[in-house]
């Protein structure tokens, strides 16, 4: 179940970060999540699962997650340690994937422009409020609609569909 309020240093990168750098085409024959988190953003940061351990925001520019559709992308992020993805635009895919997992990621205009790698954030989920502790900034993203909320805190779409199986039951 996802918090409304997700706490963490930022990991910062540009614009245009595609799902080749996210998550590299050799380790899409890995099934397993946490095998894929070994290799998340091994394009850009080949240490980037370890600084991402303790959890961490991850910041893009425009256009995150671009490229193929590939799915493990999203799953790559969230297991390496990423709770949050803030950007200024999303490529839609990626999106939609990360919700279907459970990782929030939010618009969030001129953020890249904003925060400097390893500033603490802390993002409300529900009200899109977000806040610099380092620099003592507050600004807003776009605010997530309810039905993403409550598949965010389901943990993803499956088990959002499972809860409202068992609810109908």
């Amino acid at each position: 179940m996802t918090r409304l309020t997700i706490r963490g240093k930022v990991i910062k990168f540009g614009d245009n970060v595609d799902t080749d750098v996210i998550l590299p085409g050799p380790y899409l024959v890995h099934t397993d999540p946490k095998e894929l988190a070994k290799h998340a953003m091994e394009g850009l940061d080949p240490k980037f699962p370890e600084k991402a351990a303790d959890g961490v925001i991850v910041v893009g520019g425009k256009n995150f997650g671009c490229g193929s559709s590939r799915e493990q992308a999203p799953i790559a992020l969230k297991y390496a340690g990423v709770k949050c993805v803030l950007a200024e635009s999303f490529a839609r895919i990626f999106y939609r994937n990360s919700i279907t997992i459970g990782l929030p990621v939010l618009v969030c205009q001129g953020v890249s422009g904003k925060v400097k790698e390893g500033d603490m954030l802390v993002v409300n989920l529900q009200t899109g409020k977000v806040e610099d502790k380092t620099n003592g900034s507050v600004w807003e993203a776009t605010r997530l609609p309810e039905f993403i909320m409550e598949i965010l805190e389901d943990g993803g779409l499956i088990e959002h569909l499972k809860r409202r199986i068992k609810t109908n039951e």
